[in-house]
């Protein structure tokens, strides 16, 4: 059975797991550890424990148990003490502090969701998300609503090394998949970790960068599939990436205005003849947008994005260029 491995964090990282879960393949989902808002934000602050948020999204993405745990795990409160909290975030912190382990923690809640396949947070240590050298902004939640001049001086302090299992996993993986999500708080912090471009270089694994729908504000702005790349590469070593998947329709026009409010613009719609000039990767265009409407649920206080991967659209599209089927 051919392994694949994912890399990245937030509800990217979710909509690929719930595609990729529906083949027969090994997954493993290697999870970044920089969230620090909302409430994995107050737990890991009050209660010193690693974040949660991103490990439990993709626990629920790898759940085969019934629909009433899936949600449970995603659960919000929207009243009392624990508003705005959610219950899989709870009970993955409680966990750890009962066995003074995120990686037992881990296992333990995968066993309750009966989930098929693995999730590796990609540093068992505490660290935090830092970018700017004059002006410096610290943590996950502070630099996503901020905007980036200093995108080079992204890094985590402290230096933090990568948990061995997350390292070996890529160095035995047949793919290594890369995103979608936020480029500078979801997918790179994954790569800042120390060990984890390495491991990349060491292994044989096809990689493949799925490349962002919209660009963010502050961001990513006027940002090019060849953008994304290029900054991926920066951190994993030129003609690394062996495959990019990225989105070639037009989203419908009203939801295109939404998002141009808040200063979001779609990542150029790219004809698949496009000249990327001389470049290692071979470009997957394809239709990737989902026509599943979203809707926030009660007591969710995020706001949520509308134009989103279609899960099944991008996994056939890694399975059937990437792995030659399965």
């Amino acid at each position: 059975m051919k392994s694949i491995v994912t890399i990245g964090g937030g509800t990217g990282q979710f909509t690929l797991l719930t595609g990729l879960k529906k083949y027969p393949v090994r997954l493993t989902a290697i999870v970044s550890m920089a969230d620090d808002g909302g409430s994995t934000g107050v737990l890991r602050d009050e209660l010193g424990v690693l974040p949660p948020g991103d490990i439990r999204q993709c626990l629920v993405a790898l759940s085969e148990s019934e629909t009433v745990m899936r949600d449970l795990f995603n659960y919000r409160y929207d009243q009392g003490g624990l508003k705005g909290h959610n219950f899989g975030n709870i009970f993955l912190s409680t966990l750890e502090k009962m066995t003074g382990s995120v990686e037992e923690a881990v296992r333990v809640a995968g066993m309750v969701l009966a989930v098929r396949g693995e999730v590796i947070p990609v540093t068992t240590s505490d660290t935090r998300l830092v970018c700017g050298k004059e002006n410096v902004c610290r943590g996950e939640h502070v630099i996503d609503v901020s905007v980036l001049k200093e995108k080079d001086s992204l890094r985590l302090e402290p230096e933090v090394y990568a948990n061995p299992k997350a390292a070996s996993a890529i160095e035995q993986a047949d793919c290594v998949v890369i995103g979608p999500g936020d480029l500078y708080t979801s997918i790179i912090p994954n790569l800042l970790v120390k060990g984890v471009p390495e491991a990349i270089a060491r292994s044989s694994a096809t990689v493949v960068f799925n490349c962002n729908l919209m660009n963010k504000a502050g961001h990513t702005d006027g940002f090019t599939v060849r953008d994304y790349v290029d900054e991926i590469e920066k951190r994993i070593g030129r003609g690394r990436v062996n495959f990019v998947t990225y989105n070639n329709r037009m989203p419908e026009r009203e939801l295109l205005e939404k998002y141009g409010e808040e200063g979001k613009s779609l990542v150029a719609v790219a004809a698949e003849d496009e000249d990327f000039g001389e470049t290692a990767f071979r470009p997957l265009p394809a239709d990737l947008i989902s026509a599943r409407v979203t809707v926030p649920k009660s007591g969710d206080q995020l706001k949520r994005t509308f134009i989103r991967h279609d899960p099944d659209a991008l996994a056939a599209l890694i399975i059937d260029n990437c792995l030659g089927g399965v």
